[in-house]
């Protein structure tokens, strides 16, 4: 569908007009656009604000122990997202199709998301279906997990899919010089989902979860579907001629260039261990928040506004912080934020032992690990080369999930050892920051020897 708003033209030099490749946006084009990002946005952030949270509260309920929480919720999707994103990411930025590079795979993984959605709901009842049907072979609760086991997976795997390429799609048309404020937009309307869904309905999820997830998969379903019709993507040049030769040399020469794409220049190799490490620190805790809440008595009400008031505060600061991050630049303020999330991490791993200091540090973790992600969302758009972002994205996300499944099993061992004492995660999440911080000063230090912020230019 043409927007009647968006042209495309060669760039031109005009106060009230902004270029992406051949788009050209008026400043009613430009509203339109993140108007309808924004849209697609709303329906993901309904989806990924509540279904994970009340998804463990269905795993608690039967039983599953903390090493199966973190493979179910971290390790298995991840390994999925290994297999998948590559392969999708280098078919990404290759196709040409009259809906654009990226819109076509977003489009596609709607219907399984909402379909897994309503697997969810009714889990319950088909694992008692299961049960029922093959005698006392399994215990119930056991059939009933495998149930949630695996429309969790087929969840986890699309949203994966979609995910991975929604960030490249943002990068294909909007603008380089207001990403930072645009993705500050994303995180806004992702807090007030948190807010009201953590203040108001949070408690009665558990109840209520059949209602939750059909109505979030109806939200889903049209939101993503609206957005993928109403956003147009511009014109992109030709990608390389494919090789004449047979499909084994043709895969070996498509590896060839995604390997030396992603992994050929040392430079993205550290930011790869700053973007892993940077997305995985808050890892620990949000695995088990939950569960720690509830091993401290917290009643679900009270964890629920205490999330939400901690979404408030980031919901103050997210639009601020996009702005420091235009102004100067996200791997600066990304740099800040993990050295106060670091402070909140040792406070929660020496202090959080009963309901009222876990509720501080849970205030903590939540404020800081938004400003975290607020400022690092724009980070690869700002660092990486445009033609191959898809893959060289995709090639730091293969770092990201060999670490993360081992990560989420190892932590669940560990508290599974230790009788449940999740005042762990806070101390594995400092860890993880101060390797990330490191990190982030070297990385910060061959930005300037390439430009810094005035002059900066990727290297290839």
């Amino acid at each position: 569908m043409n927007n009647p708003t968006v042209v495309e033209a060669p760039p031109k030099s005009s106060a009230t007009n902004w270029s992406v490749g051949t788009l050209t946006y008026t400043r009613g084009g430009l509203a339109t656009v993140f108007f309808w990002l924004l849209w697609g946005d709303l329906a993901w952030s309904i989806r990924d604000r509540v279904i994970p949270p009340v998804m463990q509260l269905l795993f608690k309920k039967y039983e599953v122990s903390d090493t199966m929480a973190g493979l179910l919720f971290s390790s298995f999707p991840i390994a999925l997202g290994l297999v998948t994103g590559p392969f999708i990411s280098y078919l990404s930025d290759r196709h040409r199709g009259p809906r654009g590079r990226r819109i076509p795979f977003i489009f596609w993984t709607t219907p399984f998301i909402v379909v897994s959605i309503v697997g969810l709901a009714f889990s319950p009842q088909l694992g008692g279906f299961v049960h029922a049907f093959l005698g006392e072979t399994f215990k119930l609760n056991t059939m009933i997990l495998v149930t949630l086991g695996t429309f969790c997976l087929i969840f986890e795997f699309f949203c994966g899919v979609a995910n991975s390429l929604y960030g490249a799609l943002v990068n294909d048309v909007a603008p380089q010089s207001l990403l930072g404020r645009f993705f500050a937009l994303f995180r806004i309307v992702s807090l007030v989902v948190g807010i009201v869904f953590n203040y108001w309905l949070f408690a009665k999820a558990e109840a209520n979860y059949v209602w939750f997830f059909l109505g979030i998969g109806v939200l889903y379903g049209v939101g993503f579907t609206l957005m993928c019709v109403k956003v147009k993507e511009g014109q992109y040049p030709p990608p390389a001629p494919r090789s004449s030769s047979g499909p084994v040399e043709r895969f070996k020469t498509a590896a060839k260039a995604y390997l030396k794409a992603g992994y050929g220049n040392s430079y993205y190799l550290w930011f790869f261990g700053v973007w892993t490490l940077a997305n995985l620190v808050t890892v620990p805790v949000n695995l088990y928040n939950v569960f720690f809440a509830k091993s401290l008595d917290m009643s679900m009400a009270t964890y629920g506004k205490f999330m939400a008031a901690s979404f408030v505060v980031s919901l103050c600061l997210a639009f601020p912080l996009g702005y420091l991050s235009d102004r100067f630049h996200p791997l600066r303020t990304t740099i800040l934020a993990l050295a106060a999330y670091l402070i909140v991490m040792l406070w929660g791993f020496v202090y959080a032992k009963d309901a009222a200091t876990f509720g501080i540090a849970l205030v903590g973790h939540t404020i800081l690990s938004g400003c975290l992600f607020t400022v690092l969302l724009s980070l690869p758009q700002k660092l990486l080369p445009r033609d191959q972002f898809a893959q060289i994205t995709s090639a730091g996300g293969t770092i990201t999930c060999l670490v993360g499944i081992g990560l989420a099993p190892a932590l669940g061992m560990l508290l599974d050892a230790t009788g449940h004492a999740y005042r762990y995660t806070f101390g594995v999440a400092f860890c993880i920051g101060a390797v990330a911080l490191l990190l982030s000063l070297v990385l910060h230090k061959k930005f300037m020897a390439l430009g810094g912020v005035k002059a900066y230019v990727p290297p290839v």
